[in-house]
């Protein structure tokens, strides 16, 4: 039915675990009108389109499910990529959303219509409408590639880490790594024993602490499958202790010195060269960029075929890389691990709301939302992992499961209300965001000495949630209505014009 449908009461636009989330949610209060489109072959986002060797989550496998779907059977404690990726995928056929996805299918304008009151959207599938659209693309959905100076002229393989080139075999390989991020640092210790040579080009240096994986057991699993309250006690358990870190993230950045102290141990232990070691210490205060956990991080790069450059690249030879030392290193092959655009979105571009203004002018190079969700001028948009709902410390997965909650009883409320239309007032939203500034100015990410992708084009915190998690589940757990606009739309031929109009409905 949905295959052959172009108008609906929702768009939902990626199916990763915000847009396949959403779509369960809706179908478990009764919602069938709906479509997911999603650009890729499959569900899963981030985790179907990285496939790089390696690729493994930084947050516990306890915490990275929907509290409702809890998966006992993990087989490590920080799962693997191709395990999210199946139980995503498990997720989409045990709660019946197959009928409602458009794979494949990529969203490449969305544009109010004022008059219709529907977004309209232009498809690499044709054209849609739909009343209300839920933006769930992800912050991880669009590699970031620099631009050097000759690439275009390199004449060996380019791939960026989240478009891995599996044709492409790197046995005896000379390969050059630009970036030093989460993804350098799981994909250097796999390549590195079988290239001929990994030359690292590092920017600034991560904080590396002990990686705590381990295999979880066969009883462990049997256990979980016979008793799902013990894997919630552990899930539990698992949260509150990441919840530890947000008083030194957060509100004293000096009692992140313990942890600092753990990682430069865990340096000093696995670095012996005094050179190498001090071209591997951050200089900036630890949690300000993303911490990143692993065992063979520095025993990899201490290897003899492995060279890291301090500095970024300055420019692409046809066979190699001219590093800011002045030095070009050799290379047939470039991997970028230069992450994402984050803060940037490359799809707030394609949105334009009341009057045709587009969602990336408005917001002139420093996102912002209400609640992470709504903008003023533009109506009946919500966002899923929208801005300032992302984290140093914990699990998406938990941010993600509130702001579905929020948006279910927003519709619930629309419906209920009887409104076609609904936007957050302008007073809300800048008082909202005003305070999360505020609240951000003494954490470590804003204070901590560095330069991060948290951070947008105009030096502002955009990406960031400053506090506690369960805060953010508290704020978000019933739709604040007073903080919004609702309206119907009157019948054709009542407005000045001979249109529809919007007829606001009183509190």
């Amino acid at each position: 039915m949905t295959a052959q449908r172009r108008d609906f009461r929702i768009a939902i636009l990626g199916a990763g675990f915000g847009g396949l989330g959403m779509a369960i949610r809706l179908r478990q209060t009764g919602v069938e009108d709906f479509v997911v489109f999603e650009r890729d072959a499959e569900v899963g986002g981030t985790w179907w389109a990285n496939t790089y060797p390696g690729c493994q989550c930084d947050i516990p496998s306890h915490l990275y499910s929907y509290s409702f779907a809890l998966n006992a059977e993990w087989t490590r404690t920080y799962p693997l990529q191709p395990e999210i990726r199946d139980y995503l995928r498990r997720c989409a056929d045990a709660y019946g959303v197959r009928p409602h996805l458009r794979l494949g299918c990529g969203v490449e304008r969305a544009e109010w219509d004022e008059e219709a009151g529907v977004w309209r959207l232009d498809t690499t599938d044709g054209a849609f409408t739909a009343q209300v659209l839920i933006a769930a693309p992800g912050p991880l959905s669009q590699p970031r590639v620099p631009a050097l100076a000759g690439l275009e002229d390199f004449r060996g393989a380019v791939f960026h880490t989240a478009r891995w080139d599996h044709d492409h075999d790197l046995t005896g390989r000379t390969v050059a790594v630009v970036g030093t991020g989460a993804s350098a640092i799981q994909i250097v210790p796999r390549i590195q024993p079988s290239a001929k040579r990994v030359t690292i080009f590092q920017r600034t240096p991560p904080w590396v602490v002990p990686h705590r994986d381990r295999p979880i057991t066969d009883f462990e699993r049997r256990l979980y499958r016979r008793m799902p309250a013990l894997q919630r006690m552990v899930r539990s358990t698992v949260y509150l202790s990441r919840e530890l870190l947000v008083p030194g993230l957060v509100y004293r950045p000096q009692l992140m010195n313990a942890v600092q102290k753990m990682a430069q141990a865990h340096l000093a232990k696995q670095v012996p060269d005094p050179a190498l070691r001090a071209n591997l210490t951050p200089d900036y205060v630890i949690g300000c960029k993303r911490i990143v956990p692993s065992n063979d991080w520095y025993p990899a790069v201490t290897q003899s075929n492995v060279e890291v450059v301090p500095g970024a690249v300055t420019e692409v030879r046809p066979d190699g890389v001219l590093g800011a030392d002045g030095v070009v290193r050799e290379a047939d092959t470039l991997i970028f691990a230069t992450g994402f655009h984050v803060t940037d979105m490359p799809f707030a571009r394609f949105i334009f709301g009341r009057g045709r203004a587009r969602l990336c002018d408005a917001w002139q190079g420093s996102p912002q939302a209400y609640r992470g969700a709504a903008v003023p001028g533009f109506p009946n948009l919500f966002w899923v992992i929208g801005p300032n709902t992302g984290l140093g410390h914990n699990s998406m997965v938990f941010m993600i499961e509130a702001q579905l909650n929020y948006l279910v009883s927003a519709l619930e409320t629309m419906a209920r209300r009887g409104a076609a239309r609904i936007e957050v007032r302008h007073d809300a939203y800048a008082a909202y965001n005003r305070h999360l500034q505020s609240r951000l100015e003494r954490t470590v990410w804003n204070t901590g000495g560095c330069s991060s992708w948290y951070l947008d084009a105009n030096g502002r915190n955009s990406t960031i949630w400053p506090g506690f998690t369960w805060r953010f589940w508290q704020q978000t757990r019933r739709f604040d209505e007073p903080a919004y606009v609702l309206s119907r739309v009157s019948g054709r031929g009542t407005g000045s014009q001979g249109r529809r109009e919007a007829a606001p409905i009183p509190g």
